[in-house]
């Protein structure tokens, strides 16, 4: 039995989109122990994915830390793994394959530096879709890929009961009216017009629902919708998996819960602008669909809510 190990290390929506290939890499390794190593946001999340015996936390701290970069490959070492599966594909895991593996080929180091199509360059590569990509690298790998065009996110939520007893819910829309501050060309303006095409047309059928982020409680009380918390705090990622897969239907920005939700099976929409396209980020899904529009301050909530209605049915 030998030691495998995975890094990926976010964001979120990413985490969603390599549930897949960790699936696959688990499968094609049965015989092995498959290790992971992420960061501190997803470090308990992943602690509960079937496919994953152990996990090993990358705090992240600056590449000059010097004390934490040798306590972390000393760490990483130790398990002396005979395979690593970058899903990261960063400067920065390219940096510890620099010291831990200097000299590796694909056999050893999988990622896209390793399995990069000859003729191709990493710049031309990298406008494909994230999935064929992680597809391409592990089947260059060595790798059977079922699952890895198909993530499952499915193992991710936790019991809501107490939550969705104390709010009502039954038959709900969960809006993600939220994105990044430095990301704002990802952020739909129109989630409050929305709102009321759902309740003038749905009239009680659906409560409409936010659950907002450590850092966006605040701004929450701009949106016409029940905010969901728990005891005053916001959901935390195994949570919000629940909320989304128990819901009738999700809208959202180009953010992390719209990945869940299209890899929960959910039924729903994300909203994209010119930033990127519904293709490179491999989005849609049989219940899940994108609308792009070239400036998100022209795509209407009318127009939003003919596709919604659409689907929610």
């Amino acid at each position: 039995m030998s030691n495998i190990l995975i890094i990926k290390h976010g964001s979120l929506g990413d985490i969603a989109q390599a549930c897949g290939a960790i699936q696959d890499i688990s499968e094609n390794h049965k015989d092995d122990e498959v290790h992971l190593l992420t960061t501190k946001p997803y470090f308990d999340l992943f602690k509960k994915n079937p496919h994953i015996s152990n996990v090993i936390l990358d705090k992240r701290l600056p590449r000059f830390n010097l004390i934490y970069l040798y306590s972390l490959m000393k760490n990483i070492k130790k398990f002396k793994f005979s395979k690593v599966y970058d899903l990261q594909n960063s400067s920065r895991t390219s940096f510890y394959k620099k010291i831990l593996f200097p000299k590796a080929t694909k056999n050893t180091w999988s990622s896209t530096e390793t399995t990069l199509p000859k003729g191709t360059t990493k710049e031309d590569f990298d406008k494909d879709s994230v999935l064929s990509r992680f597809d391409h690298q592990l089947k260059s790998s060595g790798i059977n890929t079922n699952h890895t065009l198909n993530p499952d996110f499915s193992w991710s939520p936790s019991d809501i009961s107490q939550i969705k007893n104390y709010h009502q819910l039954d038959k709900y829309i969960v809006l993600f009216p939220f994105c990044s501050p430095h990301l704002t060309s990802k952020k739909w303006p129109y989630y409050n017009e929305l709102i009321n095409l759902i309740n003038e047309k749905y009239k009680n059928i659906y409560k409409v629902v936010i659950a907002p982020g450590p850092n966006e409680i605040k701004d929450a009380v701009n949106i016409n919708a029940l905010c969901i918390l728990d005891n005053g705090k916001a959901l935390d990622i195994s949570q919000l998996a629940a909320l989304i897969k128990y819901s009738s239907f999700v809208v959202a920005n180009d953010t992390g819960p719209a990945h869940m939700t299209a890899h929960l099976g959910s039924k729903g929409i994300a909203l994209f602008g010119s930033h990127t396209s519904p293709f490179k980020v491999s989005i849609e899904r049989e219940n899940f669909k994108a609308i792009q529009a070239p400036e998100l301050s022209k795509l209407s909530a009318e127009k939003v809510f003919e596709r919604m209605s659409e689907i929610i049915s």
